[in-house]
């Protein structure tokens, strides 16, 4: 069966999946759908995804979103990936399970807000707002701290004190550097006093070089269409 990604290297979980299947040599087709340009809302994708919204997968007759969901199903579904990626173990499992649920309402409704507010909304066609990112900025830096006081303990390399990276690692490191498209000044005040994360997010990388990089450097594209338009 061909597994066909649908996703924009834009969007935080696109990213996360492409990598993931990168970093484990799972073979697939990665289909660009540009939701800056409403690509998302034409009816072909939302028989895909009914929710509009990227990314999502094809695999056979499966048709799969949400993120997470399709982590995990990767990670099940082709025998080639690591134990570690989404363990086998239920106890192990449970623990990644809970940092994917904690993610979506904390650090991407931080992170995600506090991007499009101060520098993406542009790009999207919306127009900034400094006011909710002074409120997008509190709810990030409050998770931040909340990952790195519960998750990055000690001498920890990955989340909970792990030696590998699991799902959970890859999908928070690439919301976190979606933080690459802000300025440079922010981003250092926003990530300075939590050199754990910085840390681990270099774990990250290593650990799925150079696939990490390689799908990132779309964000320097952004940036420089976003000087662009700033300077318009």
């Amino acid at each position: 069966m061909t597994l066909k990604v649908y996703g924009h290297r834009l969007s935080q979980p696109s990213r996360a999946i492409i990598i993931f299947c990168k970093a484990n040599g799972i073979d697939f087709e990665e289909v660009t759908i540009d939701f800056t340009t409403g690509k998302h809302r034409l009816p072909d994708f939302k028989e895909i995804n009914p929710m509009a919204e990227v990314p999502g997968i094809v695999h056979g007759d499966l048709k799969l979103f949400e993120s997470h969901a399709i982590l995990c199903y990767l990670a099940s579904a082709f025998p080639g990936v690591p134990d570690h990626w989404y363990p086998a173990d239920i106890v192990s499992r449970a623990k990644i399970q809970s940092i994917l649920d904690w993610h979506h309402s904390n650090l991407r409704r931080g992170a995600l807000n506090y991007c499009i507010n101060s520098a993406l909304g542009p790009v999207r066609s919306l127009p900034l707002n400094p006011q909710a990112a002074i409120e997008d900025e509190k709810i990030l830096s409050a998770s931040l701290s909340k990952l790195e006081s519960v998750w990055l303990k000690g001498d920890a390399k990955f989340l909970l004190g792990n030696f590998q990276p699991s799902v959970a690692d890859l999908s928070l490191a690439c919301e976190i550097m979606q933080l690459e498209v802000v300025d440079k000044k922010d981003r250092e005040r926003i990530l300075g006093p939590h050199p754990k994360i910085l840390e681990w997010i270099d774990n990250v990388k290593s650990a799925t070089s150079p696939h990490f990089v390689e799908v990132h450097e779309h964000l320097q594209e952004v940036k420089a269409r976003i000087a662009l338009l700033k300077a318009a």
